[in-house]
């Protein structure tokens, strides 16, 4: 098994044992089984055409999309075009580098990130640095942000007049930042952004394309994983294939 698996397995929490011989195992076998690697390979080598979200956004964005940093963060911390904004402690902004080359996509904040005010905190958030780390990525190096930017009462679904309210200021962080890739974690925001509802186990193991033809990457929440932690497995075969797709991005941007 190789280092960076290795450290993957440990950091998700995925027991380990040693062979006789010294070369490791995760304790589970089933942890050894990942999406059809030939699969992923085809994708990346020959990515499907460009499908862009049917989300409609308001003809009038209230002049979203001409936003800098600065105006687009206030914005949002003092939005009221939802009721949303009636319940929340904290409008939850985003997080991390404003030029990064990954921008990771989720639902919508919690109660840790509604108190804290920032994406992704709490045992989740843990475990997303770890998913991160394993796959050599600082938090710090990529940017974070929610579909919504105020918590649902009690964690809900978003309502589709919350998703049209908030999603513009979305969309205007991932023109900001342009990253070369987006790696949405969730089924919530995968089908929000992809405007289906496709099992989130049908929307992996694809690159799609979205917001200006960008390639993105659907893997579970680490909410989830904390709750299922044998689909952890399941999860290294979606970083695989996002990290596939970003080096082949890479090599043809320097060719």
């Amino acid at each position: 098994m190789d280092s960076r698996r290795l450290a993957y397995l440990k950091a998700l929490d995925i027991d380990v044992w040693e062979r006789r011989d010294g070369s490791a195992r995760p304790a589970v076998a089933r942890v050894e089984t990942v999406a059809a690697p030939a699969v992923r390979a085809r994708t990346i080598q020959s990515p499907p055409p460009a499908v862009e979200p049917k989300i409609q956004l308001p003809d009038d964005d209230g002049g979203v999309s001409r936003l800098g940093w600065e105006e687009l963060a206030t914005a949002v911390r003092s939005c009221t075009k939802c009721p949303l904004h009636a319940t929340r402690t904290n409008g939850v902004f985003g997080v991390g580098d404003r030029t990064a080359r990954w921008m990771i996509v989720g639902e919508a904040p919690g109660a840790d990130e509604d108190r804290q005010g920032e994406p992704f905190v709490g045992r989740a958030g843990m475990l997303l640095n770890s998913m991160l780390k394993a796959i050599g990525l600082a938090r710090e190096q990529v940017f974070i942000a929610n579909i919504l930017k105020s918590r649902p009462p009690n964690n809900r679904d978003p309502k589709p007049e919350e998703v049209r309210a908030c999603i513009p200021y979305l969309y205007r962080q991932i023109e900001l930042v342009n990253p070369a890739l987006i790696l949405c974690v969730g089924r919530i925001a995968a089908q929000t952004l992809l405007d289906v509802d496709t099992p989130i186990g049908k929307l992996r193991g694809t690159v799609h394309r979205i917001a200006a033809n960008r390639p993105m990457v659907v893997t579970y929440h680490p909410a989830y994983l904390l709750r299922s932690p044998v689909e952890k497995r399941k999860s290294w075969a979606d970083l695989l294939l996002a990290m596939r797709t970003f080096e082949t991005l890479q090599s043809g941007a320097t060719a």
